[in-house]
Order: structure tokens, then C-alpha cells, then sequence
């Protein structure tokens, strides 16, 4: 099976998690071509319409798959292989991004939704799937906490609140998570930001951390949340995304009423005294979101497709 993957390449790189999907499909057998998209909004996209289209003579693929919305309108201005596109929040939750999403959902052989909320905004009428992205499950997650921060030059006496993203990234939210954070008015509690990292040290910083921290005013299925919980890091998060589905059941993960920094305290507290790594890990792996189990989902999507 061929499967041209379409997505944004303005950082000059995909995102970690298309890529490792992508190589979870080639685990698979299927053969994979990557259109990596340069340029902003609508008039930007439509500049790759001719490398688009050489894209497919050349490689001639079964399935398109596009990530994000505008890639997935871009992907359906041709009409030689079938498009399915992912919406991953960002094109959903903005209203502006949703009437583009909106024109790709209409001319898409699939669209896949991975939260139940953006679903919920989108109301396509058919041919939709509700198929959070799936994470790579590998041994330096079940590094021990005091490894991890002898290898991240980690002061082992202090408690560490890792931040679920850049501080300057306003979706993400920092003045909540930095409020929360001074209320203990302790030297010992510090806020990690997430920036600047290869994702070996990503992972070693969950294993590090006493506790993992969201508090985006957006999320479709954030990955960090899966990455930390296959790493066994205790999570308190506001409710946002699919967080609360993601974390249910899981002792040490903790999701809030409100947006108070007073509860996130409470939470974050709580998460300071559980002991251990959480049974995250486990509970990936029941919902199906190991990359292999996923990849396992995508074809048979991807045959539907075909067949239609």
C-alpha cells in the first residue's frame, strides 16, 4: 500500500508525531512518501498545489493521507487517489481554521477526528472516525525518577512541575501554570518549561518530574499527555482535549473542575505524594494507543477507502 502523507513543513520538519506514525505504517509494509507544505493560510497553501500534483504522477499513491485541515483542502484539489485528513484541534477549535476544515471535510473520502470535543464542533455528516494519534512505547520511559534526573543534572531534593509546552506558546497557557506554581512559596518547587529538548530528554524529564503540567486554553489529543503517561508521570491538567478520557482511571493523574490556581495546588499537591510511576503506561496500551496498535487502524481505514 502507498500512502502520500501531506503536511505542514514550516519549521522546515514535520511534526514527531505524524513521522513516527508514518514509520509505524511502514513497520506495516506500506510504502511512504512524504509533501511537506511550505507557506501560511489558504493563499500560502495553494502555491504547493504543483508539487502536489507532481507528488502524486510521480509516486502515484493509494491514499492521501493530509494532517491538519488546510492541508487536507490542498490535498483535495486533485482527484487521482483518495484523501483522508486528520484534524488534530487547532483547525477545529479556531473559527476561522473550522470554515477550512469544513470545506476538507466535504471533499474528503475520510476525515479523522481525535478528540470526542473537536468532533463534537465539526458534526461532520459521514465517512469520520473518532482515532486519537497513537505514541511510540520504548524502554527509556520506564527509566526510574532518580536516574533520570542524575542523567537531566536534576536536584534530587527538589520537586519538579513540568510544563506541558514552550512558555511563550500563549495557547499553552504559562501565567496559569506559573500562578499556580508560586502559591507554594517554596524554593523547592520549580516549573519546568518544555522547550529546547530532543526527545530522549522529553522522556527523561517526565521520568524526572514529580508531576506534569496543563493548562492550554486549547488541545485536541495532546500528545505530551500520552508521552507522560507512558512514562509513569503523575498529571494534573485543567480540563481541556481529551485529557480527562485519556487519564480516567489512572491513580495519580488528576484533572480539574475549574481553572483556579488554587485547585491546581490542591492537584498538584496530591500528585507530589503519590509514590511510583502510575499505571499510565497500561492504560495506553487498553485504549489502543500504542503506534502498532494504531497503525493496525489505519489500514483498515485506508482499505475502506480504497474500496469506496
Amino acid at each position: 500500500m502507498r500512502i502520500l502523507i501531506v503536511a505542514s513543513y514550516n519549521k522546515n520538519r514535520f511534526a514527531p508525531f505524524i513521522v513516527e506514525q508514518a514509520e509505524a505504517l511502514k513497520r506495516q509494509g506500506c510504502e511512504i512518501e512524504y509533501l511537506g507544505l511550505q507557506g501560511k493560510g489558504i493563499k500560502g497553501y495553494l502555491k504547493n498545489l504543483p508539487a502536489l500534483r507532481r507528488c502524486i504522477r510521480a509516486f502515484r499513491p493509494d491514499v492521501v493521507h493530509a494532517h491538519y485541515g488546510l492541508s487536507g483542502l490542498l490535498a483535495n484539489l486533485q482527484r487521482c487517489a483518495p484523501v483522508v485528513t486528520t484534524y488534530h484541534g487547532s483547525d477545529i477549535n479556531d473559527n476561522k481554521a473550522l470554515r477550512f476544515s469544513k470545506m476538507a471535510m466535504r471533499l474528503s473520502a475520510w476525515n479523522i477526528f481525535v478528540s470526542r470535543k473537536t468532533l463534537d464542533i465539526a458534526q461532520p455528516k459521514k465517512h469520520f472516525s473518532l482515532l486519537p494519534c497513537g505514541i511510540d512505547l520504548c524502554e527509556v520511559q520506564m527509566t526510574e525518577k532518580s536516574e533520570a534526573r542524575l542523567k537531566m543534572k536534576l536536584d534530587e531534593k527538589k520537586k519538579y512541575v513540568l510544563f506541558a509546552g514552550a512558555f511563550d506558546n500563549a495557547v499553552k497557557n504559562a501565567p496559569l501554570a506559573k500562578e499556580t506554581v508560586s502559591l507554594f512559596q517554596d524554593d523547592n518547587v520549580e516549573l519546568l518549561e518544555l522547550k529546547d529538548y530532543s526527545r530522549e530528554e522529553v522522556t527523561l524529564l517526565m521520568c524526572a518530574a514529580d508531576s506534569f503540567l496543563m493548562t492550554s486554553l486549547t488541545e485536541g489529543s495532546p500528545q505530551v499527555i500520552k508521552e507522560a503517561m507512558a512514562c509513569g508521570c503523575p498529571i494534573v491538567s485543567v480540563d481541556v482535549g481529551d485529557v480527562k478520557e485519556r487519564v480516567e482511571g489512572v491513580e495519580g493523574c488528576y484533572v480539574a473542575t475549574t481553572r483556579e490556581p488554587q485547585e491546581l495546588v490542591l492537584l498538584l499537591q496530591k500528585a507530589f505524594d503519590f509514590q511510583g510511576k502510575t499505571k499510565g503506561r497500561e492504560k495506553i496500551i487498553v485504549d489502543g494507543l500504542d503506534n502498532s496498535q494504531m497503525a493496525d487502524k489505519l489500514m483498515s481505514l485506508y482499505n475502506i477507502v480504497m474500496k469506496s
